[in-house]
């Protein structure tokens, strides 16, 4: 092909014209409104709240061991709400100057079950720990690292709650009472997986 003016002047174009532009945001504004609806936005509430609810049982058990007093987590089902307090005194209350502090639970997410299968190993109470504080269920993190009991806690959608074919929103919290580890646990349609 010759080296014509025209053909020297293609070469050197560089960039896309405003119509090339504007047709590349439209398709992407279609397949936008398309996949939009689709997405599962409380599924991923329930997961935030999950691994919230781990992280914050984690930090409750390091600070266990390095302030050296316990730290006990209530989970208030009443209320849906989980308090953290740092019992300097080991005496199992909250007392003047001991911090108290509460953790929220995302949006559309509560402490339940449902009509989920209860994980075996754990027990089909929303919260299924045995010790109380003040009648509330109550998990204790000792200075050694290691938790009052072996136990775990259930958080499910509100949607979940209100119709029973919505079986995979519920996820556990579990921990173990020797070494005070935590693990997730999500319901999924072959039964309880760990992890999410």
């Amino acid at each position: 092909m010759p080296l014509t003016r025209s053909y020297l002047h293609q070469l050197g174009r560089s960039g896309f014209t405003l119509i090339e532009m504007i047709l590349v945001v439209a398709i992407m504004g279609i397949v936008a409104a398309l996949t939009l609806p689709r997405i599962d936005y409380t599924k991923y509430r329930v997961n935030s709240s999950m691994r919230g609810l781990g992280t914050t049982l984690l930090g409750a058990q390091r600070r266990a061991v390095s302030r050296q007093h316990d730290v006990i987590v209530t989970f208030d089902v009443t209320r849906q709400s989980i308090r953290i307090l740092e019992d300097a005194n080991n005496n199992g209350q909250a007392d003047d100057g001991e911090r108290t502090r509460g953790i929220p639970l995302g949006e559309h997410v509560v402490i339940g079950r449902a009509s989920t299968p209860a994980y075996a190993p754990i027990g089909a109470g929303p919260v299924a720990l045995a010790k109380r504080a003040n009648g509330i269920p109550a998990l204790t993190f000792h200075r050694n690292g290691s938790a009052s009991e072996t136990g775990g806690v259930y958080l499910t959608s509100r949607r979940a709650l209100n119709s029973s074919d919505i079986l995979n929103d519920t996820r556990l919290v579990t921990v173990e009472r020797a070494t005070g580890r935590v693990s997730w646990f999500s319901h999924k349609p072959t039964g309880w997986e760990q992890g999410f």
